[in-house]
């Protein structure tokens, strides 16, 4: 993906000191009223998921655009698929052989951004899927992946359906591209003797001062100010890991991701043959718990900018963190998959066939040409996309040598 890359170490500051305005927004409103309901203190993951899903009023499903490749078309950042149609043609082999390999007719598509994947694959795989599944929470996406797909595509008309929830089973090849890492967390800070869950309070403006310095009974109250606010973490509450809490530094703010790991569990349960893979950005446990990686990984995306303060432009920035693959990998073991491989995406996709693709592109003149070769390098570099993201595997059905891990396979390290 090419959003401002999110730091492994993304400081976040201290309760005390965190403070943001709400202006008076539908979104934050109803955040107000639900914390004031709750006692004073809400949960980030409740707030992550109200900030960035509440309907219509959130960052995905109030109407924004989000996805583009510049800040003056008012998006906040820009996927692999809509860098280059080469991404969704190299995909489309690992596809292919899980299709056949599973006996299965079907491509799942969980979180479809611009449609800009689907139209690739769809373009790949043609007859060998007689159904394109579409699930996705915002209505403004889906109005675009709908004009992208059919209005352009009428042929794809009894081919392309988009569903509001999973049937009880299902057969087909899941594909979710950067749906992981938007799914909302717990926060969690280490202040030297125990774990403690962080959330978000209000803190009520202080009554206006008149001339004379007495606060005046008539003025109108200010709007409070979201602030995060630390309380102790519910029994087992704590980082996924062996390593022991005194390894921590007092400070540490790290996350865990209860529901990725429930959305991968209820897909594997649901399926009854098939196949899965996600890509995204993140750790195995062990890297992702470091000691010394003291800020965890959360980080917002504006206008194709980053910063690590979710509680600012509440509803009109992304929230993000990076997966904890390991995390993924047991919660789809658990329910029924086996995995079939983990590993970076510059080493999946050349795997795919990613140096034909280079190759074809070696002799570039023209400007969209350098553009694509230039797109294909970023998806694989190191420094860019090629570590940072990683693939992950699953199988419903009979194991099968899926050719994206066949060079690389990092499963060990999980």
């Amino acid at each position: 993906m090419n959003r401002p890359t999110p730091s492994p170490d993304a400081r976040q500051q201290a309760p005390s000191v965190v403070a943001a305005p709400l202006p008076a927004s539908p979104l934050l409103h109803l955040i107000r009223d639900e914390i004031r309901t709750q006692g004073g203190w809400m949960g980030f993951d409740r707030f992550m998921e109200l900030a960035l899903y509440a309907p219509g009023l959130g960052y995905y499903s109030g109407g924004r655009r989000v996805l583009g490749h510049r800040p003056q078309d008012g998006s906040d950042f820009v996927t692999a698929p809509e860098l280059t149609p080469l991404f969704g043609e190299v995909l489309a082999r690992q596809l292919a052989q899980a299709l056949k390999e599973t006996g299965t007719r079907e491509i799942w598509e969980f979180g479809a951004g611009t449609g800009a994947l689907a139209e690739q694959l769809l373009g790949e795989l043609g007859d060998q899927i007689d159904r394109y599944v579409i699930v996705d929470l915002s209505g403004a996406l889906r109005e675009r992946q709908h004009q992208r797909l059919l209005k352009a595509h009428p042929e794809l008309v009894n081919k392309v359906i988009w569903a509001d929830s999973l049937p009880d089973g299902f057969r087909g090849v899941v594909i979710g591209n950067e749906v992981l890492d938007a799914m909302p967390v717990q926060l969690l800070s280490w202040d030297g003797e125990r774990w403690l869950e962080r959330g978000v309070s209000l803190q009520e403006p202080a009554p206006f001062a008149g001339a004379a310095g007495a606060a005046s009974a008539t003025s109108e109250p200010g709007e409070p100010l979201l602030q995060w606010a630390d309380r102790p973490a519910p029994e087992g509450l704590r980082p996924p890991t062996e390593h022991p809490d005194a390894a921590y530094a007092p400070g540490t703010v790290t996350e865990t991701h209860a529901q990725a790991e429930a959305f991968v569990a209820t897909l594997a349960q649901r399926m009854v043959q098939g196949a899965a893979f996600f890509l995204d950005y993140g750790f195995p446990e062990r890297e992702y718990y470091l000691s010394d990686r003291r800020g965890g990984t959360l980080m917002c995306h504006h206008a194709h900018t980053a910063d690590p303060d979710p509680l600012t432009l509440v509803g009109d920035k992304d929230i993000t963190t990076h997966v904890n693959f390991t995390g993924i990998a047991l919660a789809g073991q658990e329910a029924g998959w086996e995995v079939l491989g983990y590993t970076s995406q510059g080493r999946f996709l050349t795997n795919c066939g990613l140096g034909e693709a280079l190759a074809r592109c070696g002799q570039a003149s023209t400007a969209a040409e350098i553009k694509a070769r230039a797109a294909l390098q970023m998806l694989v570099a190191e420094h860019e996309m090629g570590e940072l993201f990683k693939v992950i595997g699953f199988v419903k059905g009979p194991w099968f040598d899926a050719i994206g891990f066949q060079q690389g396979d990092r499963t060990h390290t999980l």
